[in-house]
């Protein structure tokens, strides 16, 4: 077993970011061995949601005339607008089944605000407004998160990101990721991710 200070956070394992989802992203499902082993490693697992109402502003449904993958402007900045998925309630909201949901601790919905998207596990897309994840980290006596999931090059990115300025030891284990890299997204992605010192390990 890690030590009691090490968190497992698994982003994102729904049905609609694996193959045959709204916003499938390459080869998802080929992570869920790999995570399903990690669980039995760690105290402290949580699992993110993405938990989106029917009418969020990050679906191009929503905007007249775009087209999924444009980007328009947000109070909070640039938003990709993405093809309808995880609608609250929706089969592809939920958890692939082959992942082993029993093992979480505790399960954190985000996006469910229509306003503001939410890729990170620990703030809206703001990077103001707080899903809580933090302060459930702390009480825990969390000072490392290992995270896993799905995409890399997006929500992994972005709760690894704020994990690190929240003062956490980052390590996001790239082989049980993938990505949707959008223009090359991912090498930004993985360039960002180590320039804030996080641990990129296979």
């Amino acid at each position: 077993m890690r030590p009691a200070n090490e968190a497992l956070i698994v982003i994102d394992v729904q049905n609609d970011f694996c193959p045959g989802g709204a916003l499938a992203v390459p080869d998802g499902d080929a992570i869920l061995p790999r995570i399903n082993t990690l669980l039995e490693e760690f105290h402290v697992k949580v699992f993110t949601q993405d938990w989106h109402p029917a009418n969020h502003s990050s679906f191009a449904s929503q905007h007249e005339g775009k087209a999924p993958f444009e980007v328009v402007d947000m109070p909070y900045g640039g938003q990709i607008l993405w093809p309808d998925h995880c609608i609250q309630g929706t089969p592809g909201a939920a958890f692939h089944p082959d992942l082993n949901t029993d093992a979480a601790d505790l399960i954190l919905r985000k996006g469910f605000r229509p306003g503001i998207d939410s890729y990170s596990a620990f703030f809206e897309n703001d990077h103001e407004t707080p899903t809580g994840l933090d302060g459930y980290l702390d009480v825990r006596g969390v000072t490392s998160v290992t995270l896993v999931g799905l995409a890399t090059d997006f929500c992994v990115q972005y709760s690894a990101l704020d994990a690190v300025k929240l003062g956490y030891n980052v390590t996001v284990l790239e082989g049980a990721c993938r990505a949707i890299d959008l223009d090359g997204s991912l090498e930004d992605a993985r360039d960002g991710m180590l320039d804030a010192g996080i641990v990129l390990d296979a």
